[in-house]
């Protein structure tokens, strides 16, 4: 089964009214990789008006949700409310939630969960500190927090997994090509113990941290990377070169 590439902007907390229309009109006067799916994830103070201005197949998606229904949950988003308005995709599991945010694999999961049963798909991050890595425990570490998830959820097909090595998220470092391949053949053999064949061979598994216009064609030639999700270059106007990777 060929898995459709996909890229994913993070936006993180960047960006203003006027920045923001920049890059998607960028985006949308640019010839993008018609193979490559695109998504792109604004502060939520701007998804209602990316949301109306990106064209060209590109995508907007909230950057977290609420496990619950609408109630008093002061500061949140829940999954109702992005599904009123037509944002498909949600990214969950960053590790600024995790370390920044506290939140536990558990709760990921819970929302993860609460998601995808309101009709979402999911951009679920996963990865490994310096010090595990360092360890020996990158796959230990990325399992654990999949099996958190597939404790909660049957179905896989709206769930992209991002690998995103925590050491390398914002700070120039990358991993090598061979340690970014070795870690998503894991992560993919791990869904057919675990999960199935099926979702195994279906679930695209992206690559995040310090992916830039210079190292991404490299690492988009591994068979079981299937894309990226993007920091700070998404910002750019490299980010359409990123996109076009494959080409």
């Amino acid at each position: 089964m060929a898995r459709t590439f996909f890229v994913g902007g993070n936006f993180k907390a960047n960006g203003s009214l006027k920045s923001i229309e920049t890059i998607v009109s960028n985006l949308n006067a640019a010839k993008l990789d018609p193979n490559t799916e695109v998504v792109i994830a604004p502060p939520s103070i701007f998804l209602l008006s990316t949301a109306a201005s990106a064209s060209n197949g590109v995508k907007v998606s909230a950057q977290n949700v609420f496990d619950k229904p609408d109630g008093a949950w002061t500061g949140e988003l829940t999954t109702k409310m992005l599904i009123d308005h037509n944002i498909e995709w949600v990214i969950l599991g960053h590790s600024e939630r995790r370390t920044i945010f506290k939140e536990s694999s558990e709760f990921i999961a819970e929302k993860t969960k609460a998601a995808l049963d309101a009709g979402l798909k999911v951009i679920l991050c996963i990865g490994e500190t310096l010090q595990e890595r360092e360890a020996g425990q990158t796959l230990n570490v990325c399992c654990e927090q999949l099996k958190a998830v597939a404790d909660k959820i049957n179905d896989w097909s709206n769930v992209v997994i991002a690998y995103e090595p925590v050491w390398a998220i914002g700070t120039g470092k990358v991993a090598t090509t061979e340690q970014a391949q070795e870690a998503h053949k894991g992560i993919r053999d791990w869904l057919a113990s675990t999960v199935s064949s099926q979702a195994a061979e279906a679930t695209r598994i992206l690559y995040g941290g310090s992916v830039t216009e210079k190292n991404c064609k490299e690492l988009a030639t591994q068979p079981d990377i299937d894309g990226f999700l993007v920091g700070g270059a998404s910002l750019k106007p490299a980010f359409v070169d990123i996109i076009n990777s494959k080409l």
